[in-house]
């Protein structure tokens, strides 16, 4: 009984824990049928949020009014320009970012266009200003915008340029700077007080794919970090004096920030429940706001807060250290492929002493497996005395039959939290690593790192002491190697380098505990000899 519970049960434990991880992976996150562009047109443009404000206003009660639906950007011209080595930005005559261009190569498209981070048929857009009352906010997406400069060009200074229109005997006044590191400060003045609702615009739907999180993202008062997904959005959840609010996809974000006041934040949803952000207005506010890749040294130089709108999920504690020592070792080695052998190296490193407790359990469970043979048959029917005398014959020789699964258990939140890093940093996006390795961030396109993975895996197998009576768990375990190499197939090429290194690393470690083993046997079987 003891003995199926340490060598049997333990590897199924991991066997079942891994292959429904993949299982999971692959029926929930791994995108089967990609909304078309007219299905996202149909879910987005036409249902406006009814957005209301936080419960802390007190004389704010009704819903702010719905966009009206010719404000889809096909329709709109566009009345300022702003271009930068990095970037390019639209600004529509309803002073709304309209248009987001990257510029730089690692960005581009597949057939080399720029990449467009702001989706036309997608509204909101960034910086949309929505009144409450109904009549004003239909005047407000009636008239045109005017701005006092067509084309800013950055240079290493911001610049700036200012967003006029006017409603009736109200006029709204957006004063801009733009920085050449993508980010941007507003000072929003209206002439009169009016009761408004301002947004970072719908999240860019670049990379929307189930692979990381994608929705909304509000860091609160506290500094906790909520997020709401697409498709989670309840559409009356309120936050007080949230410093950040940012809508994301796996790589890219449009975020508003204010570290000294904060916002009043509603999340509002559209018909397929997806999080909408709203900042409640002031008749004079200040804040700021970016447009752009979620790039760790990116947002780091902006604002060393901002990087909190990198989610990394439930292990985050875990994952974010990790990736500022995969950046550290990517500092040193000048390639993030090398950086991710370098750190798995380095972890294994750090757990050496658990899994090399767990090779020595395992082996001695496989010598004891005779006479636990013996105790089975002497003690056929009488459980309770075979798991007595076993559990004695264990302590007698320093066995530990559940002594595996603290080394696979001290691995799993870490495999999670690699995964996590290495499938939301943006960093690894078009960095190659040797020969065929041209994008760690994509699947490996000629299948060598999945099979490289499956083959090591298959060899630690090998050399890894069992002692199976189950034929149908022993079969199990044989086609374990072939079911991990098709679920990695479509991994990021980063995490499989990261699992065939792991794997690598298994079968040093399991050949020298091996050895030490067959040493000892020679030793024991020289010393018996001697005696006679």
């Amino acid at each position: 009984m003891i003995d199926k519970l340490s060598m049997q049960h333990r590897v199924l434990i991991a066997t079942v824990l891994s292959f429904a991880f993949f299982v999971g992976y692959d029926y929930f996150f791994i995108p089967k049928n990609v909304p078309t562009q007219t299905e996202v047109a149909q879910s987005t443009s036409t249902q406006a949020p009814q957005v209301e404000t936080p419960s802390s206003a007190p004389n704010d009660t009704s819903s702010a009014s719905v966009a009206p639906a010719s404000s889809a950007s096909s329709d709109l011209a566009y009345i300022a320009t702003v271009k930068g080595e990095h970037f390019e930005l639209k600004i529509d005559r309803l002073g709304r970012i309209s248009q987001y261009y990257l510029s730089d190569t690692k960005f581009k498209n597949a057939d080399a266009s720029r990449l467009q981070l702001i989706d036309e048929a997608l509204e909101p857009k960034p910086l949309e200003v929505r009144f409450k009352d109904s009549a004003i906010n239909n005047e407000a997406f009636a008239i045109d915008y005017v701005s006092d400069v067509e084309t800013l060009s950055l240079g290493d200074a911001p610049q700036s340029l200012t967003l006029t229109q006017t409603l009736g005997q109200t006029t709204l006044t957006k004063h801009i700077t733009f920085y050449p590191q993508g980010h941007y400060d507003v000072k929003l003045e209206l002439s009169s007080p009016q009761d408004f609702f301002i947004t970072p615009g719908f999240r860019p739907n670049v990379v929307a794919d189930n692979f990381t999180f994608h929705g909304v993202l509000i860091k609160e008062a506290d500094e906790t970090i909520t997020v709401i997904g697409d498709g989670d959005a309840k559409g009356d959840d309120r936050f007080i004096d949230a410093p950040m609010v940012a809508a994301v996809d796996r790589y890219y974000t449009t975020l508003l920030y204010d570290f000294n006041e904060g916002f009043d934040v509603v999340v509002s949803n559209d018909k397929d429940k997806s999080g909408i952000l709203f900042v409640k207005g002031k008749p004079s506010m200040s804040f700021s706001g970016y447009i752009g890749p979620k790039d760790y040294e990116i947002l780091n130089g902006i604002d060393a807060r901002l990087t909190d709108a990198i989610e990394y999920g439930w292990f985050t504690f875990i994952a974010k250290p990790l990736f500022l020592f995969l950046s550290y070792l990517y500092g040193i080695f000048g390639n993030w492929g090398w950086a991710i052998v370098a750190m798995t190296i380095l972890i294994r490193l750090v757990l050496y002493p658990l899994t090399y407790k767990g090779m020595v359990s395992m082996n001695k469970l496989k010598e004891l497996a005779p006479k636990v043979k013996e105790l089975q048959a002497k003690y056929k029917g009488e459980p309770q005395k075979l798991n007595t005398h076993m559990m004695e014959l264990y302590k007698k020789h320093g066995a530990n039959p559940m002594g595996g699964c603290l080394p696979i258990l001290m691995q799993i939140p870490i495999f999670f939290a690699i995964y996590r890093v290495l499938s939301n940093a943006i960093e690894l996006k078009g960095a190659a690593w040797i020969f065929w390795v041209e994008d760690l961030a994509a699947m490996d396109p000629y299948y060598i790192l999945p099979i490289l993975m499956g083959a090591t895996m298959f060899f630690h197998q090998r050399i890894t002491p069992t002692n199976f009576t189950d034929p149908m768990q022993e079969k199990i375990m044989k086609f374990l190697p072939l079911i991990f190499t098709f679920f990695f197939v479509t991994f990021p090429a980063g995490l499989t380098l990261y699992w065939f290194i792991n794997n690598l690393f298994s079968i040093g470690q399991q050949y020298y505990v091996n050895r030490l083993f067959a040493k000892k046997k020679e030793d024991q079987k020289a010393l018996k000899e001697e005696k006679k």
